[in-house]
């Protein structure tokens, strides 16, 4: 079994899937076209305005969003179950919590113009770049139907335009630095996406390639998605500054309610529009929280209490605040939100089967797709494993 073998930048896959959007009704519907709803009041730095705190979602959008955050925690959680089965093994950092971050930054992106690249809790981004449920509980239990053909494990899935999660604390943040300096480069009108948790936040190469950055105007959002706790310590006593979105005097920041998905999505068509526009990098802060514990080995209550968690579940969950709101306004009804729940247990339990019946990466696989090109043979590991060519198997991916 090769479930967390490193991957190189220029990565393969299988195939194709686009994530699920949002499921329609069958009836038609009397209910409102929009409501409107307002938002905690963002936090500013070096900025004279800042984005609306007058929200405004219609049907369609309310019923993809609540969707798409659904989607992403009925497939952590299904991915905590196969874990404490046994059938994920090693590192697996889930983003239950964290939902609205990702399905709010996600409405405001040119999908076949910018990029994405975060940190190891990368399951969310990854399926709504564009891969499947069942290939990330696949790839999550090591098996060749997964999204880098069972070799990456947890911290190595990709996308389209999605250039992974990233095992090292901190260092894929000069990556998308990289990623915006190629949208400059080839001026499309593209622009990068980079997330960072709190923990990263104090990373000397975080504060090199913000530099470079500013000097260079890139088009970058740099995102710190604070959960308030870099693995088993909180930000209070990790950081002498803990506000994360103004740390330096020469770069703007915004700090947003990341449990709020309509705010987070009027925070990023601000940012969005003010990098388009050619004003260079801005670094926002999104306040949320994780559920779990760091990874999967971190049981996430000997630093924190249960009770802390529990009243974050009960006051403060993405999904649950934005499920009050759009059925208070008589956007969607109880049972349009029931049947998306129905459709999607349906579709996480079928991947859990078949992540749990896939068959696992031959021994030969350690040498596909590692390289774009490599004509010569791959040295093997000690005399049990003789060297083997190297071989593409996959479609390369953001090799462009």
């Amino acid at each position: 079994m090769l479930p967390y073998l490193n991957r190189a930048l220029v990565l393969f896959r299988p195939t194709f899937y686009a994530p699920i959007r949002a499921f329609s009704s069958e009836k038609e519907s009397s209910l409102s076209e929009g409501s409107s709803f307002e938002t905690e009041p963002y936090k500013l730095h070096i900025l004279e305005e800042g984005p609306s705190t007058s929200a405004t979602v219609n049907k369609e959008d309310a019923l993809k969003f609540y969707t798409q955050m659904s989607s992403i925690r009925r497939m952590e959680n299904g991915a905590a179950t196969l874990y404490k089965a046994k059938i994920i093994r090693g590192f697996c950092h889930l983003y239950a919590g964290q939902e609205a971050v990702c399905v709010g930054i996600h409405s405001q992106l040119k999908t076949d113009l910018d990029s994405v690249i975060t940190s190891y809790r990368a399951h969310g981004w990854t399926w709504i770049m564009g891969e499947t449920i069942a290939s990330l509980l696949a790839e999550l239990a090591g098996k060749e139907s997964g999204v880098s053909r069972g070799k990456g494990g947890s911290m190595h899935t990709y996308a389209p335009n999605f250039y992974g999660g990233n095992g090292i604390v901190g260092a894929h943040v000069p990556l998308g630095t990289g990623c915006a300096f190629a949208h400059k480069y080839t001026e499309k009108g593209a622009l990068n996406v980079c997330l960072y948790g709190d923990g990263a936040a104090n990373q000397g190469q975080v504060y090199e390639a913000w530099n470079i950055a500013k000097l260079w105007n890139l088009p970058v959002i740099y995102v710190c998605e604070n959960n308030k706790y870099g693995m088993g310590t909180s930000t209070r006593r990790a950081s002498a500054d803990d506000n994360f979105y103004k740390r330096v005097s020469y770069m703007p920041g915004i700090w947003v309610d990341g449990m709020d998905v309509l705010a987070v999505r009027e925070c990023f068509r601000f940012a969005t529009k003010y990098v388009r526009e050619g004003k260079g990098p801005i670094v926002v802060e999104t306040s949320t929280y994780r559920y779990f514990g760091h990874s999967m080995s971190d049981p996430g209550t000997s630093y924190r209490s249960r009770e802390e968690i529990q009243e974050t579940r009960q006051t403060k969950d993405p999904i649950n605040k934005f499920k009050d709101k759009i059925v208070s306004a008589n956007l969607v009804t109880e049972d349009e939100l029931k049947a998306i729940d129905a459709k999607l247990k349906q579709e996480v339990d079928e991947a859990m089967n078949k992540a749990k019946s896939d068959k696992e990466p031959a021994v030969d696989a350690l040498t596909t797709d590692v390289y774009s090109q490599y004509p010569w043979a791959l040295r093997g590991v000690g005399a049990s494993l003789p060297s083997l060519p190297h071989k593409r198997v996959g479609k390369a991916i953001n090799l462009k």
